[in-house]
């Protein structure tokens, strides 16, 4: 297997050389710039694996290139891990047409975030739109079959249970607002425009059971599927 590229664009060196230091000693080949606008000529001339983004950079900030990266055919699908200082901007980027796949509020551990970042590059990216399955702690979604099991047991589910899982799972880290939830159930099944998704979440989770807990709430923004 090559070796894959990580590019970190962070203006504060410490962290920088520590996350740089840590991702080489995983075996990554590690790109770093410390402003928005380096950092996005060399996204472009390189075309890393992932790249860790800080929101607030000087010269270009993190959502201007995140848009750049997004908009541009050759670097749109390479994914995209922000830093952020402030719980209350996770909104902001989640609500960003083409944002990020995952993000990190700061302060954080070094091995954490990198358990983060593995976990986003086993992730398919929209290259690839072949998935047709999701398997994560004992559970299987099979998007063709419309089938879950968890540990090899059948779960029954309503068609909106069914594609808000699915939704989830497939971008496992990825936090989804209420409101692009709903938007993916409305097809499925009407009855997603009377009941919240609130209800049909706690009814999700309650039929997972243990793994449940798969299905994380992040305060202020909506859910998202814990990645492994």
């Amino acid at each position: 297997m090559s070796q894959q590229t990580i590019q970190i664009i962070e203006d504060e060196r410490s962290i920088s050389d520590a996350l740089a230091y840590n991702l080489q000693k995983d075996g990554f080949e590690v790109i770093s710039s410390t402003d928005g606008q380096d950092g996005l000529r060399r996204a472009q001339a390189n075309l890393p694996d992932l790249i860790v983004l800080d929101l607030m950079l000087p010269v270009l900030d993190g959502l201007e290139v995140c848009r750049q990266l997004r908009s541009d055919s050759r670097t749109k699908h390479i994914r995209i891990l922000m830093l952020t200082a402030k719980s209350e901007e996770v909104d902001e980027i989640v609500g960003f047409s083409m944002g990020a796949d995952d993000y990190v509020t700061k302060p954080f551990k070094i091995k954490p975030l990198i358990s983060r970042i593995k976990a986003l590059l086993r992730r398919p990216t929209s290259k690839n739109n072949a998935q047709d399955s999701v398997t994560c702690r004992g559970v299987f979604v099979d998007r063709v079959n419309h089938r879950v099991t968890v540990n090899n047991e059948e779960l029954p589910l309503t068609p909106t249970e069914f594609k808000l899982l699915w939704t989830l799972a497939r971008q496992a880290g990825r936090p989804f607002r209420r409101n692009e939830l709903m938007d993916t159930c409305r097809g499925e099944d009407a009855n997603a425009l009377e009941r919240t998704i609130d209800v049909h979440i706690r009814s999700l989770r309650q039929k997972l059971e243990k793994a449940g807990d798969l299905i994380e709430t992040v305060r202020g923004v909506g859910y998202r599927f814990r990645p492994e």
